[in-house]
């Protein structure tokens, strides 16, 4: 029997570009349908120490079966984050952005601090009203002076968040990025069985598109069977909406759908609307707490169609 180690994080956004963490652990074992894999933890932030823990489990019938695999983009087809971090940052020196009017140097977001707000917001231009109500809203070339208006300030949010997006589409098209190890195949092997493939994204319509074609390919994108991204609903992330609608644009129901996500807000938008979801995290997501994922991995390279459908059908459940 093989020990998955979940792990979880309490993350504080504080006033400045520093955080908070504190991160739980514990260890459930699971069915040996859980890939060793899933064990293969690095952490290069902190040492962190681990209480083990084993729980009796049960192994439940249910009539639920597979009929769609979705899948978010940022993160689980592309590790992304440091990606758009360096976009948002050269779009803050493009413009000049400055919340700090006595500091030379335009906005900088560092990684661990990225690290921490990405996966505390969901979507670019919530992220930037967010530090900007946070910190101040910042001085630069498109306003002089910090914009006050509502007007003025979405103004701001929208042209930083179009540039970042073409900086962005930049770097993707650049060649340079892969997808991540066993997406492709196991897209082909849900295709292949006649199950429903579908991409939910919380990113700009226009970035996730540019993604899907680059990384998985133009047969592959037009084959999916529902693609929706932030444009698409009116919440976002974990706001279940972008898993509802896509529930309902497949005609199925939401505990046939199985949910394959990266980070703490993914999982919990699935688990709101209803799907049963895995993870398969990134160095920025690995501390959170993903104690509703049905399964948990650090990559999709030996995770089979089969072994999903299992998990679907035979729900885990501690006692």
């Amino acid at each position: 029997m093989a020990s998955t180690v979940i792990l979880s994080q309490t993350a504080t956004l504080s006033s400045s570009s520093s955080t908070t963490t504190t991160a739980k652990f514990s260890s459930l074992t699971h069915s040996p349908i859980f890939h060793t894999n899933a064990l293969r933890f690095k952490s290069n932030k902190r040492p962190l120490s681990l209480s083990l823990t084993r729980k009796a489990l049960r192994v439940s019938a249910s009539s639920q079966s597979l009929q769609a695999l979705i899948f978010d983009c940022d993160g689980v087809i592309i590790e992304s984050e440091h990606l758009h971090r360096q976009a948002y940052n050269d779009a803050f020196s493009h413009f000049n952005v400055r919340c700090d009017p006595s500091s030379q140097q335009s906005l900088n977001w560092d990684p661990e601090f990225y690290d921490v707000l990405q996966n505390q917001i969901g979507g670019g231009k919530p992220k930037m009203r967010w530090y900007f109500k946070e910190h101040g809203w910042p001085s630069s070339t498109i306003f002089e002076n910090p914009p006050v208006t509502n007007d003025d300030q979405a103004k701001l949010i929208d042209l930083i968040q179009d540039w970042k997006t073409e900086r962005y589409q930049q770097i993707i098209k650049s060649g340079t990025v892969e997808p991540r190890p066993g997406v492709l195949r196991l897209m082909d092997e849900a295709k292949a069985a006649g199950k429903n493939v579908a991409v939910c994204s919380a990113a700009t319509k226009s970035s996730v598109i540019l993604c899907l074609e680059n990384l998985i390919g133009m047969e592959r994108f037009e084959g999916l069977d529902c693609f929706l991204a932030g444009d698409d609903v009116k919440q976002k992330k974990p706001d279940p909406s972008i898993y509802v609608t896509a529930a309902k644009r497949l005609g199925i129901s939401e505990k046939d759908c199985l949910v394959v996500e990266d980070s703490v807000i993914g999982l919990q938008a699935a688990t709101r609307a209803g799907m049963a979801c895995v993870i398969t995290y990134t160095s920025s997501t690995a501390e959170q707490d993903f104690k509703d994922a049905i399964a948990i991995y650090h990559d999709l390279s030996n995770v089979r169609l089969k072994d999903l459908e299992l998990l679907l059908q035979n729900v885990v459940a501690a006692s």
